[in-house]
């Protein structure tokens, strides 16, 4: 029988090998990060802004304050039929009123009424995550998966402590649903049970989780299919019980398991390696669809006495049980991308004013601040997948998993490849991965990470202005560029329709100030000032 393994350590393991690439440092319940890169991402490595957000383990971080509270559940039926809803990892700082899922990765709105979570070559995928967590409830899914030996498709709850509930799909195994749950992110091969579903490629299902503080009941389609009990759960070892407890975000993924570069077990697991020539993908990816996520929240479990608000979730220990969660009014929102939860308001604007109420970290001394964005993340960049270990197995990660649904059978007009009955095809992706890749810039260029001799902008999805702050490299001494007043740089670019596709000329037009080498010569004063550069939403000048 085909191994399985859990989510959270193949998160771990996917990325392992890149870390050295990294500046980061990693993290781990036994190595805490350092206070100016307090916040251990569910990777396994430190660093400030999007990291102290979702996935942030306090367990690993550098206090118990590292991390910032996580808004709480929200019943709502969540139709995902654009992008409006979507907000970018590198846009998103933690106020759950603006945007109810967070991705990485390539989301594309589909035909008006879904969304399709894409695996392009040399990505590792597409993934959606819920700003607002659930702490008890019963969540729904109503989707179709990818399909093809290596490729993966997830629906799972994933709580920060690395409690974990899932629904996973092998893409060589079309006729089943793996269905899996994990303590504190600890491997127990026997927690996973395969359910019987028909064609889970061509056809849409419902698959809902029913997680409540005794018992967690997986159903397809309204029909319960497994139920698990917490008194079963108990380890004698650890004297607790192994059973999901603590606050978690629903996330719907689509990742390469079958990656030459993986472990042999994961390939195994995932029926062999990507075929990334197969009949499944079209216009150069791979992709699974979701149209509707539902949720129904429940309250807390009986005798829950940490009850302070009803806005966020917070732990009140590291041990990171249900007893130690708490629910409060605390803030959730960063104001910057170099905050974290031991200063939230870190990179705060003046009103009225263009700068910091802080001065910015040194160029040496910045710490990462979007997991996946370097390292690990920078897959789509670099065109190399991270090396992943046996040990696990996973259900996508911030630097891209994905899945997704359409709102009926693929037979009643959609198709995800490999059969002679499609009557339409899904939207095409520039370059296999163009949005990957403007991601990727966009997080380097935002954060002052990287100083190369082009720069990037991007357009968001309804192709309005964008402002960035542009770092540069100084071509004569090669020493870093910075804004003595970060130069803002506005672009406007051609029409983008509702599902993401250009049209027309996509030009794009830049000027920006002046920026100065600190401690430089005026030779090194940069202009940038071309134009007609452009390349699908990517524009790249040399000086």
């Amino acid at each position: 029988m085909k191994s399985t393994f859990t989510s959270a350590a193949a998160i771990l393991a996917f990325l392992s090998a890149a870390t050295a690439q990294s500046s980061a440092p990693t993290c781990s319940p036994s190595k805490q990060c350092p206070s100016d890169a307090p916040c251990c991402s569910q990777y396994g490595q430190c660093g400030v802004g999007a990291y102290c957000l979702g996935g942030c383990d306090p367990k690993s971080s550098f206090n118990l304050q590292s991390c910032m509270p996580s808004n709480t559940c929200k019943s709502q039926d969540y139709k995902l039929t654009s992008l409006d809803d979507v907000a970018k990892n590198t846009v998103y700082l933690g106020d759950g009123s603006k945007a109810n899922w967070v991705s990485s990765g390539t989301p594309v709105a589909y035909n008006g009424d879904s969304l399709l979570l894409t695996m392009a070559q040399s990505t590792v995928g597409t993934l959606l995550s819920s700003t607002h967590y659930v702490w008890y409830g019963k969540v729904c899914a109503t989707m179709t998966t990818s399909q093809g030996k290596g490729v993966v498709t997830a629906f799972i709850l994933m709580s920060d402590i690395k409690d974990e509930i899932d629904f996973e799909f092998v893409g060589d195994d079309v006729q089943h649903a793996q269905t899996n749950y994990y303590y504190q992110g600890i491997t127990d091969y026997h927690n996973m049970d395969s359910l019987e579903a028909s064609d889970t490629r061509q056809n849409v299902h419902k698959y809902c989780i029913d997680w409540k503080p005794d018992t967690t009941t997986w159903s397809i389609d309204g029909k319960s299919m497994r139920t698990l009990k917490k008194d079963d759960t108990w380890n004698s070892t650890t004297n607790s019980y192994h059973y999901p407890q603590t606050p978690a975000r629903i996330q719907l993924s689509l990742w390469p398991a079958g990656l030459s570069s993986n472990g042999e077990g994961t390939i195994e697991w995932a029926g062999g390696l990507v075929d990334w020539d197969s009949p499944y993908m079209q216009n150069g990816y791979y992709y699974a669809m979701v149209n509707d996520v539902s949720v129904e929240c429940y309250d807390p479990p009986s005798g829950f006495s940490n009850n302070f608000g009803d806005k966020s979730y917070y732990y009140t220990s590291i041990e990171g049980t249900n007893n130690t969660v708490a629910i409060g009014n605390n803030n959730t929102i960063l104001s910057s991308f170099m905050a974290s939860g031991n200063n939230p308001t870190y990179g705060a604007k003046s009103s009225g004013s263009s700068s910091a109420t802080s001065s910015a970290p040194t160029m040496s001394n910045t710490p990462e601040s979007v997991p996946g964005m370097s390292g690990g993340g920078n897959v789509a960049s670099s065109g190399q997948a991270p090396t992943e270990s046996d040990s696990g197995s996973g259900s996508g990660t911030d630097s891209g998993s994905g899945s997704s649904s359409s709102g009926q059978s693929s037979s009643g007009g959609f198709s995800q490849g490999g059969s002679s009955s499609d009557t339409s095809q899904a939207p095409k992706i520039f370059a296999g991965s163009a949005v990957a890749l403007i991601g990727f810039f966009v997080a380097a260029l935002m954060l002052l990470l990287n100083t190369l001799n082009n720069t990037a902008a991007m357009e968001n999805e309804r192709g309005e202005l964008v402002d960035l702050y542009v770092p540069r490299k100084c071509s004569a001494t090669n020493r870093i560029i910075k804004a003595k007043d970060h130069a803002s740089v506005q672009i406007s670019v051609g029409n983008v329709d509702e599902n993401g596709r250009y049209t027309g000329e996509n030009k794009v037009y830049a000027l920006c100030g002046f920026v100065r080498a600190m401690g430089e010569s005026d030779d090194c004063i940069n202009r940038l000032a071309q134009r007609d550069g452009y390349l699908k939403g990517v524009w790249s000048s040399s000086r």
